[in-house]
């Protein structure tokens, strides 16, 4: 089965239509795989518009049937140039918004396995516990201040004399 056929047919591996559907990476890679075709059909149109626009030079005023028959050839290609142009531009598209897509679920699912491990990490927190613990470092500091104001007072000996 040819890949053009393929690709309209749905033809895929087993394992995607098991599952409901292409996987991304699959879906990308049928969508390269079509602009790679669109783009080699596209210069294979331009070298055609060229050897025709060469013809209908070459047949010029001499053979003016000839020279018409090549122009609408031209034509004929020139419209089918943009038709794959547009269809490359909504591939392209596709492509971008399936990749963004993959992005987001694979971001969404790390924040996921984050938000179950700090959940995970937290299970043995009591903010009771947590409170406690708080103050008691705020009584240590407070006492440890006291101290070290203490120790850093000048000793005003023989300054203070009971008459």
């Amino acid at each position: 089965m040819s890949r053009i056929s393929k690709f309209f047919k749905g033809g895929g591996s087993a394992a995607s239509k098991g599952r409901g559907g292409p996987s991304p990476q699959e879906a990308l890679a049928r969508l390269r795989e079509t602009e790679e075709m669109l783009s080699k059909k596209q210069e294979y149109l331009e070298t055609r518009i060229e050897r025709e626009l060469a013809a209908a030079r070459q047949h010029g005023t001499k053979n003016k049937r000839a020279a018409l028959q090549a122009l609408k050839r031209k034509k004929r290609y020139e419209k089918q140039l943009n038709q794959i142009d547009g269809t490359l531009s909504t591939i392209e598209f596709q492509r971008e918004a399936l990749e963004n897509s993959h992005t987001n679920t694979e971001v969404l699912k790390n924040m996921g396995y984050a938000a179950q491990a700090m959940k995970k990490v937290h299970e043995n927190m009591d903010l009771n516990k947590i409170d406690d613990l708080m103050q008691d470092i705020t009584e240590q500091q407070d006492v440890a201040q006291e101290i070290s104001d203490a120790i850093s007072n000048r000793a005003a000996f023989g300054d203070e004399f009971d008459e």
